[in-house]
């Protein structure tokens, strides 16, 4: 049974319209508007904690075709998913599939979204939208109803990484070799790298005093927003530093990493939002396609002179990440966890534990 259209619409903040139909809750919500060029992955990108506060733009345009997974957990997270919930502030897109065909599906896209409160406009000219996206930069935006309206706010001036980050410590214990991983709003699959390599994982929230804790290396997971928000975080990262304990930084725990070594980020043009962006090794000819998804970059020419440029983007020449010349500080822009995306990065955590062990 076809179901009926409801007319909804996305206006940014220029006031252009684009014009489609309601699917999901029927909420009116406001945040920055942002593309992914990603082919598959819905499930995973919507439960990024990287993504709060922001609509975002699928340019892929068949959504829904294959459903959504069930709530199935594994050592206590959820298996599919990268966070117990739908992150994202709202959903764009250009062709939603009512009919979904999946061995592991368990509900649609529209109904998991009711589930979360999130709304969603499809039929929408998403080629368009990124077009002038790409164009003018990332944009505030509004999904509203009729003539209803709501206020543009800009989710970059509030500490996202306070709304995402866990409250309370959890230890996820494995093995003997133990990590401490600062939660930005960290995703599961990266949780998921350590257990998997037999290592136990301190997650503590992101202004958690984690410098009393005896581990054998510390992480600085991903998150949203501006980095410079996270000034309890950056300033226990400078100490941590003095300690000569091993330090991985993954997207935003890389510009958190490179801001406690006293380098600058700035804000992006549109971010690097997508499964295929191909990240160069600085001194070698190896290229590596990556996941990504940020909006905020270290600015290499910052860093001091102990520190160097690792990866750089090899569309934009942007930073992707940075490394010390002797001591075992690293971060990468991109994700080497994937979930979505290609896993060709993995080696960093291998990279990282045998930093801990030498």
């Amino acid at each position: 049974m076809e179901r009926r259209k409801q007319k909804a619409k996305l206006i940014l903040e220029d006031e252009s319209i684009y014009y489609g139909y309601s699917f999901g809750s029927k909420k009116m919500v406001a945040g920055e508007v942002v593309f992914n060029t990603g082919m598959v992955g819905y499930p995973e990108s919507l439960t990024d904690p990287s993504y709060r506060g922001q609509i975002l733009v699928l340019t892929y345009p068949l959504i829904g075709n294959y459903g959504v997974p069930g709530n199935e957990k594994n050592d206590n997270m959820l298996k599919y998913f990268e966070s117990n919930k739908i992150q994202v502030q709202g959903l764009i897109i250009s062709d939603y599939s009512d009919t979904y065909s999946h061995w592991n599906a368990k509900k649609s896209l529209s109904e998991w979204m009711i589930e979360h409160n999130i709304p969603g406009v499809y039929n929408v000219d998403t080629r368009e939208l990124t077009k002038k996206l790409r164009e003018k930069g990332t944009m505030l935006g509004k999904i509203v109803y009729d003539n209803k309206n709501i206020k543009l706010e800009d989710p970059n001036k509030r500490n996202l990484v306070a709304e995402v980050s866990i409250k309370k410590p959890i230890l996820y214990r494995k093995g003997s070799k133990k990590v401490i991983l600062i939660d930005c709003g960290v995703k599961n699959n990266i949780i998921k790298a350590f257990l998997k390599r037999n290592i136990s994982v301190f997650r503590c929230p992101w202004d958690y005093n984690f410098l009393k804790e005896k581990v054998d290396g510390i992480v600085i997971s991903n998150g949203p927003g501006d980095p410079k928000m996270c000034q309890d975080t950056i300033e226990n990262v400078k100490i941590a530093l003095s300690k000569n304990i091993p330090v991985l930084g993954i997207c935003l725990g890389s510009q958190i990493l490179a801001l406690a070594a006293g380098a600058n980020t700035y804000k992006l043009k549109y971010g690097h939002r997508s499964h295929n962006q191909p990240c160069v090794e600085v001194g070698t000819k190896r290229c590596y396609i990556a996941s990504q998804n940020h909006g905020y970059a270290v600015d290499s020419d910052t860093l001091p002179e102990d520190w160097r440029e690792w990866f750089y983007n090899n569309n934009d020449e942007t930073n992707e990440g940075v490394i010390h010349i002797s001591k075992p500080f690293f971060g990468a822009q991109f994700h080497p966890e994937a979930s979505p995306g290609p896993d060709d990065t993995e080696f960093l955590f291998d990279m990282f534990l045998r930093a801990m062990k030498s």
